[in-house]
């Protein structure tokens, strides 16, 4: 039986036997049960940068600008803002009324704590950081950063959507080691995290905050007045795609955040359901390699998976055989987006060179050792890479370990620098959204910056040196020029493999109104009936 009819069998198996989480205490039109990508394991999306722990995190806390459908930053909490003409003066005045959800007004004592603990893990804030003269708070409204260089994409690092994102908190919890943890969820957003409720692996509750001030405009993305319709959001995790899709059709659940591409034709065919791309701006696949560690600390160990790696094999797991909805992208950067370029990427594209390859493992002395391939199971999207990595380095030659894990322990072991034989890892797999990779700004999986770069910890001088260029680029015809640059030396340093890009679904009940398009769910402005 092909996986597709296996899944359309258990879906038709699910309905009518499903086991839902009682948990709903308001009915009707004022609850929302929403099924996320994955497992919520943590809330700290400074800590971390998985999306789905980004995407709560964005319902309990508010960030001083957001970026609207054009990627261009609002004032959120901030009532406004002034920038001296050198671009190293930023004077933010706070609206008034703010309030964190145990009633304490939000002071700019918050706003600079909070600002502090996400320029450690931020590649962006690290760039403000190393920078900064001051913060200071001439009154409790009142922020001041001063710098002794122009940072003219301040408004953007402070209002980006990708983690770490620049969450205010209350001061007490934003001096949290930055690489610690949060252990309380006292937010300055919309809803209030009902940690009572909380069941990894099960359920996350999250109900509206009476105390919530949203701003006057119509809400886009991250900016304007977040007005959320439900007293409760319910995250239900459950077990399986087709218990899933059985739940949406249904009614057991309103909104499901990402259908496999198998499970779609039969959604479609319901016609209480709807099913759309969930962004227009898509995904890229990411092949995270460890570079702290043999054998991938060898760059022609890395140029030798990348020469024989077939994004068309990727993707085809990933989204089916539905050739809307990927490409083949011999670039680290978002297609269609005005910068794009592919200065570079040949090793991805033409006839795969598998002998090449394995002569260049051999010239990196590669003797068979053992690569530890960590894979997220219960996330399709990694499990479909995964699976095609393992295959991959078994054709080229190489010992693999694959050990099938849940997102949430990849999340944490991905963090581990220890060798992988001592709980380190070699490989994971996960994927950028489109949004975060338009520039060198927000592309958190671009930086080479070493200890301070994220997961994989590449270091390249080259590298960060082309990134600083692109941010001192005088005008947008230097900074593609400065793309190009960069993508042939991020593709020749190989600082990780893209697998291809990619479009994903969601599906919604139609008596939900308001789901748009955009890099993560947006629930402010959708209602029920």
């Amino acid at each position: 039986m092909k996986r597709r009819e296996l899944l359309a069998a258990g879906t038709a198996a699910a309905v009518g036997s499903l086991a839902m989480p009682r948990l709903s205490r308001a009915q009707g039109g004022r609850v929302l049960r929403f099924v996320p990508q994955a497992n919520l394991s943590s809330l700290d999306a400074i800590a971390g940068t998985q999306y789905v722990v980004r995407n709560a995190s964005l319902l309990i806390w508010d960030t001083l600008f957001g970026v609207d459908s054009k990627l261009m930053p609002k004032p959120q909490m901030a009532e406004g803002y002034e920038a001296s003409e050198d671009n190293k003066i930023w004077t933010i005045r706070l609206r008034p009324g703010l309030k964190f959800h145990d009633g304490e007004p939000v002071l700019s004592r918050d706003v600079i704590a909070s600002l502090n603990r996400w320029m450690v893990r931020d590649t962006m804030g690290q760039r403000i950081k190393a920078s900064l003269d001051a913060m200071e708070a001439p009154d409790d409204r009142t922020v001041r950063i001063r710098l002794n260089k122009p940072f003219p994409k301040m408004l953007f690092a402070l209002g980006k959507s990708n983690a770490p994102v620049a969450e205010i908190m209350p001061e007490r919890i934003a001096k949290t080691d930055p690489f610690q943890l949060i252990k309380e969820f006292v937010g300055s957003g919309p809803m209030v995290f009902k940690r009572d409720e909380w069941v990894p692996g099960s359920a996350a509750v999250f109900e509206k905050f009476a105390g919530y001030d949203p701003r006057p405009e119509v809400a886009e993305w991250l900016s304007g007045g977040k007005r959320v319709m439900f007293d409760r959001i319910e995250w239900l995790i459950l077990p399986d795609d087709a218990t899933k899709a059985a739940a949406l059709q249904n009614g057991e659940i309103d909104w499901w955040e990402n259908p496999v591409p198998d499970l779609v034709p039969l959604l479609k065919r319901n016609r209480n359901v709807n099913v759309d791309i969930a962004d227009p701006l898509g995904n890229i696949g990411s092949f995270r390699i460890n570079h702290l560690h043999p054998p991938f600390n060898d760059p022609r160990v890395r140029r030798a998976v990348m020469m024989a790696l077939s994004q068309e094999d990727y993707m085809r797991a990933v989204v089916g055989n539905d050739d809307a909805l990927w490409k083949p992208l011999p670039s680290f950067f978002t297609p269609g987006t005005p910068s794009y370029t592919e200065a570079g990427g040949e090793i991805l594209t033409g006839p795969r060179r598998f002998d090449e390859a394995k002569k260049l493992l051999a010239e990196a002395g590669y003797k068979g050792e053992t690569v530890v391939l960590c894979v997220a199971t219960d996330v399709q999207i990694t499990k479909a890479q995964g699976d095609v990595t393992a295959d991959l380095l078994q054709k080229i030659g190489m010992k693999v370990d694959y050990q099938a894990l849940d997102w949430g322990t990849v999340g944490a072991r991905r963090a581990k620098k220890d060798p992988p034989s001592q709980g380190g890892w070699h490989i994971f797999h996960t994927w950028h959204a489109g949004a975060d990779c338009i520039n060198p700004a927000p592309y958190t999986a671009f930086d080479a910056g070493g200890d301070k770069a994220w997961f994989g910890w590449p270091k390249s001088d080259a590298i960060q040196a082309g990134i600083a260029a692109w941010y001192d680029a005088p005008n947008a015809a230097a900074e593609k020029a400065a793309m190009a640059d960069l993508n042939k030396t991020a593709m020749d340093f190989v600082t990780y493999i893209p697998t291809g890009f990619f479009l994903g679904y969601q599906a919604w009940r139609k008596n939900v109104s308001g789901v748009v398009k955009a890099p993560f769910p947006v629930f402010w402005g959708v209602q029920k009936t």
